[in-house]
């Protein structure tokens, strides 16, 4: 067992103001206190965790860590460290805060100088993420949507069962949890014309996903096999990859997906390492439909159980939970996913994040975008106001949930990816100001 999952372990902190970051959690994010000082961080209930002031102190003497390594604004030299570093750190912190241990308890000054309240931080974007890749990997999604658009008989095509559909997409735009975002202005085809117009985005749609950020991958030219593909990969955060349906709709063909999905990008900011989910490993779905290449076989339970919920609120409104999905229903699970982003020799880099793609189950009450839920507009949800949804309007928020639990263990989870929509900007025009 990693020493820091033991369920039975008790911090000295208090774990119950925030039932997702229990003490066998302990996440790795960036903050920045009052006075301006940032730096890499871990939480347990509602308390953050200076990792600069531990190791400025000396209690995290003996990890061969680099001088300063937690003396940033950003995670990637923490990551670069790589795996076995990783639980180390994770499970030296795990002793310090269990709730017998006096060696940093016992001290009150040193204590004051480490731990802050979670109101006396604000988080940054956990990592300066260098590229992005976006999959296509769910079996329902993608079978929901070739539906709507194709034939019903003949919604995947014909490569989806063979590879874990990718592109990539634009890292620039990923915000961290908390930061709005204004509604997309872009070209659109209207329904009874063969002209596009410009104006505000008028489909705007959230997708429910994960994404895991990864460590140091090979040199460009190599790849990495599913065997090894989880000693690349850090973490996972919830991550919202905002579409513009309408917008996406008269751009996709050729080349796929474009200022539809460039726009923003939405992630949690605390990343949940693969070690902490590791009690919640599950067998990834039947793939004995299509038989796999060899390079995409593995061995063992490689899919997560992490449940998932979405809640739409209107401005000054009641949130209303629109889905309840889980991360276990991808059909390609993310050592497939990294294998064939690197079969090809293609390079992986600290810092990358990949994310899974809109994650739907088997049922309406688990579809992962407005597309599937209302089903294009044809079967609007009903909101606690009165009012009605088909897409996303102006002045909602959409809030994102993860979390894994299960008898016997304590809950882990990632908080909330929280993103308000603002009205769109005026229309630009190619004039020059005067």
């Amino acid at each position: 067992m990693i020493k820091a999952n033991n369920p039975n372990l008790r911090s000295w902190l208090d774990e119950s103001a925030h039932a997702d970051f229990p003490i066998q959690n302990i996440p790795f994010g960036a903050v920045i206190d009052e006075e301006g000082n940032a730096f890499n961080a871990t939480r347990i209930g509602n308390s953050v965790i200076n990792l600069h002031v531990l190791q400025e102190l000396g209690y995290l003497n003996g990890l061969g860590l680099g001088e300063g390594l937690f003396d940033e604004d950003n995670l990637n030299d923490f990551i670069a460290t790589g795996k076995d570093t990783w639980r180390a750190v994770r499970n030296r912190i795990s002793e310090l805060f269990e709730v017998n241990n006096q060696e940093l308890q016992g001290n009150e000054e040193d204590v004051n100088n480490i731990v802050y309240d979670l109101e006396e931080v604000t988080p940054l974007m956990p990592c300066e993420i260098k590229d992005y890749t976006d999959f296509y990997s769910s079996k329902e999604h993608a079978t929901n949507v070739g539906t709507m658009f194709r034939d019903p008989a003949n919604a995947l095509l014909p490569n989806w069962l063979h590879i874990p559909v990718g592109y990539h997409g634009r890292s620039s735009s990923i915000i961290p949890s908390g930061t709005a975002i204004h509604r997309p202005n872009g070209q659109t085809l209207p329904a009874d014309s063969t002209t596009p117009t410009y104006n505000p985005c008028r489909l705007l749609d959230f997708e429910l996903e994960m994404a895991f950020i990864t460590g140091q991958g090979p040199e460009l030219g190599e790849s990495i096999s599913t065997d090894e593909a989880e000693d690349h990969i850090f973490g996972l955060v919830v991550f919202n990859d905002w579409s513009a349906r309408d917008i996406q709709k008269w751009e996709y063909v050729p080349l796929g997906p474009f200022l539809a999905k460039n726009f923003a990008s939405s992630i949690s900011t605390w990343i949940v390492t693969m070690d902490a989910l590791e009690p919640f490993k599950t067998a990834t779905p039947d793939q004995s439909e299509t038989p796999v290449l060899p390079y995409l076989e593995f061995e063992g339970e490689l899919s997560y159980d992490i449940n998932l919920a979405v809640d739409i609120a209107p401005e000054g409104g009641e949130a209303h939970t629109v889905t309840n999905s889980n991360f276990k229903y991808m059909y390609w699970n993310m050592a497939q996913q990294l294998a064939h982003h690197t079969v090809n020799g293609c390079n992986v880099n600290v810092g990358d994040m990949m994310g899974s793609g809109t994650i739907s189950g088997p049922t309406p009450e688990s579809y992962g975008s407005m597309l599937e839920i209302a089903w294009k507009g044809t079967k609007p949800v009903q909101m606690p106001d009165g009012s009605e949804r088909k897409f996303i309007n102006d002045h909602d928020t959409v809030i994102m949930r993860g979390w894994s639990e299960k008898e016997g263990y304590p809950r882990i989870g990632f908080g909330e990816v929280t993103t308000k929509v603002l009205p769109a900007k005026p229309l630009q025009t190619g004039k020059k100001k005067s």
